[in-house]
């Protein structure tokens, strides 16, 4: 298993300046709660489950089960 950058430089710029702006919490999200913060829990999640592969919530990150 590893996680990764989106490879698309565009898309990783955009995210960390939504982080930024929002104080650390996903930019895609409207409420800012625990469960939001980068790296939010949803994702977290994800990374538990060994048959998840696939990006973040925001395409900031992407596990594979390599």
């Amino acid at each position: 298993m590893a996680v990764t950058l989106n490879p698309d430089a565009k898309v990783v710029e955009t995210i960390r300046e939504g982080l930024k702006q929002k104080g650390g919490y996903c930019p895609c999200r409207l409420e800012m709660t625990e469960e939001t913060k980068c790296m939010c829990k949803e994702f977290r999640d994800q990374i538990a489950d060994p048959d998840f592969e696939g990006f973040c919530h925001c395409m900031l990150y992407y596990k594979s089960k390599d």
